[in-house]
Formats: structure tokens, sequence, C-alpha cells
């Protein structure tokens, strides 16, 4: 079955767009408050990725899902294994079938490195999480869902030159070597899908300037 993408790189570029207009409003109002906080006001804010929620939203309805199935701002917690429950950025639920469960995330600069690893740790343990209950039956008779993480990455001299690795006791996997935290994060991606924890994933560059963006690595969202 093939998929409808209406106008896909426009939409694309809005949703960027959308996230450094967002952040760019949250550092304003948020800094006029608190000084202290710098930049990392503009990216707790939330609904920065909104862009991508309302993108996704639209390419479901373009092939045939009805919007009620389609969940981004409420009803977003799914039972985990380990946890209560997760809140998801986007769900697909019909018929009381979990048909599909997505997570964007976003990270601009200075700092990559801590977070990177944060990202890897949150992208693996939630997967993990809801496959397990998955296992478990926490889903009722749904079939397998499907599941996709998008990454929105700041396109700059810190997330594109290559950093070093740390290897007291053992060597790291040569793909992690002479790499920037950009290509890191296309290894990480990559790899969870190739270990079956996300079905696709897709990681996007952008600068700051609001509508641009350079595709670095992008596998169908919708595959």
């Amino acid at each position: 079955m093939s998929i409808v993408l209406k106008n896909i790189e426009k939409r694309v570029e809005s949703a960027v767009a959308h996230y450094w207009k967002t952040l760019a409003t949250q550092s304003k109002k948020q800094s006029a408050g608190d000084a202290d906080r710098g930049g990392r006001a503009s990216v707790t804010g939330g609904k920065q990725m909104d862009g991508f929620c309302r993108l996704i939203e639209q390419v479901l309805i373009d092939n045939g899902m009805s919007r009620e199935n389609i969940y981004f701002d409420k009803k977003l917690e799914l039972p985990g294994f380990f946890r209560p429950t997760k809140k998801w950025d986007i769900l697909v639920v019909y018929k009381n079938t979990l048909v599909a469960a997505m997570e964007f995330k976003s990270q601009k600069g200075p700092s990559f490195g801590n977070n990177l690893n944060n990202r890897s740790e949150e992208a693996i343990g939630t997967a993990q999480d809801l496959w397990t209950a998955f296992r478990e039956g926490a889903f009722d008779k749904s079939h397998r869902p499907w599941l996709g993480w998008l990454m929105l990455i700041e396109d700059c001299p810190a997330s594109r030159t290559p950093v070093s690795v740390s290897e007291p006791h053992f060597p790291v996997f040569p793909e992690f070597k002479n790499t920037s935290y950009m290509m890191r994060y296309e290894q990480l991606l990559r790899k969870l899908v190739r270990e079956r924890l996300y079905d696709s994933s897709a990681l996007l560059a952008s600068t700051e300037k609001q509508g641009m963006f350079r595709p670095t690595y992008l596998a169908p969202v919708l595959a």
C-alpha cells in the first residue's frame, strides 16, 4: 500500500519554522522572569514540536485515518511495565487497538554531549518499556503497534565537529570514533530501527534560521 505524502517538504519546513519560532518566544517570556535560566528555559517550555504533531496528524488523515483516532494534545498516556504510564507525543488508537505511537525530540546547542546520552537512554528505555508491557498483555489483543522516533538537532559547529571518546578499560565500537554528535545521533537512530525497537526513525538537522533545514538522515516516518 502506497502512502500519500502531500507537500511533505513544505510541511516539514513549516514544522521546523514553528520549532524555532516557539523557542524564541519561550526564551523571551521566561528569561524576562528568570534571567539565570538562560537557553534552558526555551527548551523546557514544551510545544516547540507541535508542528511535527500536526504534520503527522494531517498525513494520517490524508491516508484515511479519522481525526478522532489520533491523539496529540490529550489522552497520550500508555501503560508501561517498569512504570505505571508513559506519555507519548502522538498516538493512534482505533477500536481499542493501539495502532501507532510516536515521539518527537529536539536538541539545540551548546550542550550536546550529556543530552545525547540522556536522549539515547530515553529512546531505548521508552521502547523497551512499551514492548515489555505489550508482551505482558497491556494492550489487550492489539496487534504489534508501529513505533516511530523523530529527532531534530541544531546544525551548528558544536554538533558537526568530531569529538573524542573515553576508553579507560575497553575500546568503543569503531563507528563511534572520530564522529560528531550529529553522526552519533544518526548511529543511534539507525540502530534503534535495526534492533527493532522502533519501526522507523528520522533525524533532521536545522539552523536557527526559520524554515530552513538540512536532512541528515531521513527515514520515512510512516514506513
